[in-house]
């Protein structure tokens, strides 16, 4: 053997003693961020005067409640989220964690606590893990920043930021008039326009300390929504059999653009996202935690801490930006065998139709924050996101 040969094949021998030395960071703990459940409409989600060819369907809850098949739908997320982690070997697959393991916190709205508990139910089916919020008609200013006054919030200031991340509510308009014309064709009201109404603007609230908004964005975005939780809860025929999931994805950048407004702009997102996203590195800069810190609660929780984070949510099924019924941002805190540690960012989500069906496919995207690398040291992380998160205020 010539000794070219024997140095390649020592070289090859070797490599599985190297592999062996330096094993993949294991997980340590998992931090989630979810939406709710498919729930029936919000009043005036569908705004009064709204034209339609045929009249809307009905649901079998109240307005804004988590439907019987959204529980269900949140119980086989729970399953495969259980299975998730388990491969991870974050939990055991099966049998109740032990205490303190697992902890579930929501917001005090019931579609929130209720989209909880579905998810324990199939998570851990049977055990004592409590759904943790506050009191009924509390504030929670983890997932109500603005409402809770939590930040120094200055409305012209964030009218600003809005207008140089959009442009200005005409140009945001007139980016979205292909969606537009679409949503018409889906209503079919027969008219030049289905949702009638005030032109585009932003606005401070009467107090000061929020912004409002009105013209066509405001309008259509909660009709898409609409039609897309129909999609999601399995009505036969979505928007009256019109529809189609190309459909849905492409009136969903109506929702995703009120987000544009209301949490994606540097200001918004930085104030609407900054109790939750201090209570977020808190949990993953703990020495210790539960091996599963699982916080529910709105689109706008979503879409704020993944914009303070610096990411697109993109997933199928979904405009760009837009939220899934129950999708998550995911935080996985890995460490190494030196010791490192790690943070490693995914967004998990079903499709509409998987929804509808109850199937238990679970899509995870990779996100890498800008700044850093997919496996982003800790420390690094939360460096990055405490500087886009506005202070906590006490005036």
């Amino acid at each position: 053997m010539t000794l070219a040969r024997t140095l390649l094949a020592f070289a090859l021998a070797l490599i599985p003693t190297l592999a062996s030395a330096s094993p993949s960071p294991e997980v340590e703990r998992v931090v989630m961020v979810m939406r709710h459940g498919v729930r029936a409409p919000i009043d005036g989600e569908v705004p009064a005067g709204t034209l339609t060819a045929a009249p809307w369907p009905r649901w079998p809850v109240a307005a804004e409640q988590i439907t019987p098949h959204g529980a269900q739908a949140m119980a086989v997320r729970g399953r495969a989220d259980r299975a998730w982690l388990a491969a991870r070997g974050v939990l055991p697959a099966t049998g109740c964690p032990a205490p303190g393991r697992v902890r579930v916190w929501t917001n005090v709205s019931q579609r929130t606590i209720d989209s909880g508990t579905g998810f324990v139910a199939g998570f851990a089916p049977g055990c004592a893990i409590a759904i943790g919020h506050r009191a009924a008609g509390a504030v929670d200013p983890l997932f109500e920043a603005l409402r809770a006054h939590t930040t120094d919030f200055r409305a012209a200031e964030a009218i600003a930021s809005i207008d140089r991340f959009t442009g200005g509510m005409d140009r945001l308009v007139a980016k979205h008039a292909a969606e537009l014309r679409l949503l018409d064709r889906v209503l079919a009201c027969a008219q030049p326009t289905c949702s009638p109404g005030a032109p585009a603007a932003v606005r401070a609230t009467a107090d000061g300390r929020g912004i409002e908004l009105d013209g066509p964005i405001r309008r259509t975005s909660g009709i898409a929504q609409v039609l897309l939780l129909e999609a999601a809860e399995g009505m036969p025929q979505p928007g009256w059999g019109r529809a189609t999931p190309d459909v849905l994805a492409r009136i969903g950048r109506l929702h995703a653009a009120l987000f544009d407004v209301f949490t994606r702009a540097p200001y918004m997102a930085a104030h609407q996202a900054g109790p939750l996203g201090r209570r977020v590195l808190a949990s993953l800069t703990a020495p210790d935690g539960p091996a599963l810190d699982l916080l529910v609660g709105h689109d706008t929780n979503v879409t704020a801490l993944a914009a303070a984070l610096g990411v697109d949510l993109v997933s199928p099924g979904y405009a760009r930006n837009d939220t899934a019924p129950a999708g998550a941002l995911v935080m996985e805190v890995l460490r190494d065998s030196a010791g490192a540690r790690f943070v490693r960012l995914s967004y998990r989500t079903q499709t509409p139709a998987e929804l509808a069906r109850l199937g238990r496919r679970v899509t995870t995207t990779p996100m890498t924050v800008p700044g850093c690398t997919r496996l982003c040291p800790v420390d690094r992380f939360a460096a990055l996101l405490d500087a886009r998160l506005a202070p906590a205020w006490r005036g």
